[in-house]
């Protein structure tokens, strides 16, 4: 079985797959200072609450991870505890996919990833959403080449800088009011977070698919997905699994022959 780990700034998704398909996910918060052995006790716990073997039933590790320290700590695990290499998605690793930017060395991991899966579900040409602390948008040409993307503060970063420095305004729970005019300041706060999330959303698709050219289609995934797909104008396909299907993608072509 291969256990896929997808760690980003927010929260470390996590998921086991049984040849093409995923049996179990779960998703913990990411801390920075983890060891090895305690990612080691939390992976451990996960898979006992399905019933599955630590040790002897995980055959494969692919980690997709942009917080450093995590990657270095869950290398570490997977050598120690399971006694083999894990694929690490970073530069030099075989992915099939043609990064056209200045500087591909500094696209994150979690977006080649995610390319790679909306190609694999979609076909090209595809423009990628992720809803997690940052919002990325990527574009995937007519070709099948990663060309770039853009990158805004996600929707819970944007409602807590909100917080943070507008005294009279409280924390509130990010959900949609029943009008895009708030007769409340709670309600006037979630339709500017949630409906102006929406509506930036809207417009990078519609900026971006003319940049691309053709009529691209357009995947989204991430934790906070849900709250704004909803909002939205576009024609959106809400894919929850993208990262992990990308991630079993890569180990794939990493460790099958050339």
């Amino acid at each position: 079985m291969l256990l896929a780990v997808d760690t980003g700034n927010t929260q470390t998704h996590i998921g086991i797959f049984r040849k093409d398909a995923l049996v179990a996910q779960w998703r913990t918060s990411t801390e920075a200072g983890r060891t090895a052995d305690e990612l080691a006790l939390i992976f451990q716990q996960f898979l006992a609450l399905v019933g599955l073997s630590f040790s002897r039933e995980v055959t494969g590790v692919v980690i997709g991870s942009v917080v450093p320290t995590q990657t270095a700590a869950l290398r570490e695990m997977v050598g120690r505890y399971f006694h083999f290499e894990p694929v690490v998605v970073e530069p030099g690793i075989r992915t099939g996919l043609q990064v056209r930017t200045d500087h591909p060395r500094e696209v994150g991991a979690d977006r080649i990833v995610n390319a790679v899966a909306a190609i694999e579900l979609a076909g090209p040409p595809a423009i990628v959403i992720d809803f997690g602390t940052a919002t990325t948008f990527d574009a995937v040409n007519e070709r099948g080449e990663f060309i770039g993307g853009a990158i805004a503060p996600g929707l819970e970063v944007s409602a807590d800088a909100l917080f943070r420095v507008a005294a009279q305004i409280q924390k509130v729970e990010l959900v949609a009011p029943a009008d895009v005019v708030g007769r409340t300041t709670v309600e006037a706060v979630r339709s500017g977070v949630l409906f102006g999330a929406a509506a930036m959303v809207d417009g990078m698709i519609e900026r971006m698919g003319k940049s691309i050219g053709g009529q691209a289609s357009v995947l989204a995934t991430g934790g906070l997905a849900p709250r704004v797909i909803p909002e939205c104008n576009s024609s959106i396909r809400h894919e929850p699994d993208l990262t992990l299907i990308g991630l079993r993608l890569l180990y794939e072509r990493n460790t099958e022959p050339r």
